[in-house]
């Protein structure tokens, strides 16, 4: 057998830091390493994996499109792509209309970013504290993490970052040049933070007086993975724009930028080789499909609902507190999470950090109950 792992360190741009494991099969819920090992994946690809690892009717649509057409430039028609642009509009806000397809997140705000400039005709937005929006130079100047931002500074001009839930210092910011506010509903990256009502319906008054676009970010929270096809639904919010990605194509790398009226965009101004592709099209369409037949959300929250409930936590000393919607789980410790991450690897079960101190649980919704049950019992035990 090939070492993967040399290979992978020796030929890889060393970005990421690795994990012991060779990750080589899935289905549904579960993963395999290269020793036939069995994990419990509560990380999901960072959330995309929502309907499995897999999942067979992704596979058979993707197979399908492959015989039939893998490109198709967007300067022509395609069949595949109006089927999803269409289902889009189906499952978004109403006063969402028209989307721009992308291969990945980051991309989607990217694109919003130069939206928001193009239709408003102002240059700044503001973001928050905790926020997390991407790696790109754009997306990247709208995401706080310092240790992200500071190595490739100077980065675009005009961001700036005021506390998440606190609508007097995000009224404060706001200027005459403000392009647009981009927010995140739950706060991945950031600790999983849940947005309050109050908050959002002010944000969403401020945009309104001021001529600001709203662009929430949805790429970890959209496609069920909070209880709703997307977070802001708990909150009846419609957003100028909504970024999404992750979930959307059980593991097929789609984004979108989803738009409102309020986004003027002319012939040339943006652009993409690969967004919207067949194939692209082809695995989100029957992702949704498959999410609606089965109706993920309500698994995703009675599941969620599940896990935590298992959870006894007047007696886990080691928890400072439990955020939840759906399964879209942090528990925040009082130490550092990367020695519970490692236990839980010893124990069969993949979960994720959310910052330094917060354990993130981001589970496929086609994950059993004995799978929960499981999970349930590792961390009573280990972070009692």
């Amino acid at each position: 057998m090939r070492n993967y792992i040399e290979l992978i360190d020796n030929y890889e741009v060393a970005v990421y830091p690795k994990r012991d494991l060779v990750i080589v099969k899935g289905k549904d819920a579960t993963v395999w390493d290269e020793k036939g090992n069995e994990y419990i994946d509560c990380a999901a690809g960072i959330g995309v994996a929502t309907i499995g690892h897999s999942n067979p009717t992704v596979v058979k649509a993707i197979t399908k499109q492959a015989e039939t057409l893998i490109t198709n430039a967007c300067v022509f028609y395609n069949d595949t792509r109006a089927l999803f642009l269409e289902k889009l509009n189906q499952i978004t806000p109403p006063n969402l209309k028209r989307s721009f397809l992308t291969n990945s997140g980051t991309e989607a705000m990217e694109a919003s970013i130069k939206f928001a400039r193009v239709s408003t005709e102002k240059t700044d937005f503001i973001t928050t504290m905790r926020g997390f929006h991407g790696r790109t130079m754009g997306a990247l100047s709208g995401t706080h993490k310092e240790d992200y931002r500071t190595p490739f500074e100077p980065l675009v001009p005009g961001f700036s970052f005021v506390p998440f839930n606190n609508l007097e210092k995000m009224e404060a910011a706001i200027t005459k040049k403000t392009a647009g506010i981009i927010l995140e509903v739950i706060q991945g990256e950031g600790g999983i933070n849940i947005a309050t009502q109050e908050y959002l319906d002010g944000v969403r008054a401020l945009c309104d007086k001021h001529n600001v676009l709203m662009i929430i970010d949805e790429i970890q929270t959209g496609f069920c993975r909070t209880g709703r096809m997307f977070a802001i639904e708990h909150f009846g919010i419609e957003p100028d724009i909504m970024t999404v990605a992750k979930g959307i194509a059980g593991g097929f790398p789609v984004g979108a930028a989803i738009c409102s009226d309020k986004v003027k965009i002319g012939f040339g101004q943006h652009g993409t080789t690969y967004g919207g592709n067949p194939l692209a099209s082809a695995a989100g369409l029957a992702t949704i499909d498959f999410m609606l037949d089965n109706n993920l959300a309500k698994q995703a929250k009675e599941k969620g609902d599940y896990l935590v409930s298992k959870l006894n936590i007047d007696e886990l000393s080691k928890v400072r507190a439990i955020r939840y919607k759906g399964l879209m789980i942090g528990i925040e410790l009082k130490e550092k999470v990367q020695p519970y991450l490692v236990q839980l690897m010893k124990e069969g079960i993949i979960a994720m950090p959310a910052g330094k101190i917060v354990l993130r649980f981001l589970p496929p919704a086609v994950i059993t109950y004995d799978q929960l049950d499981r999970v349930a019992v590792v961390l009573n035990r280990i972070l009692k």
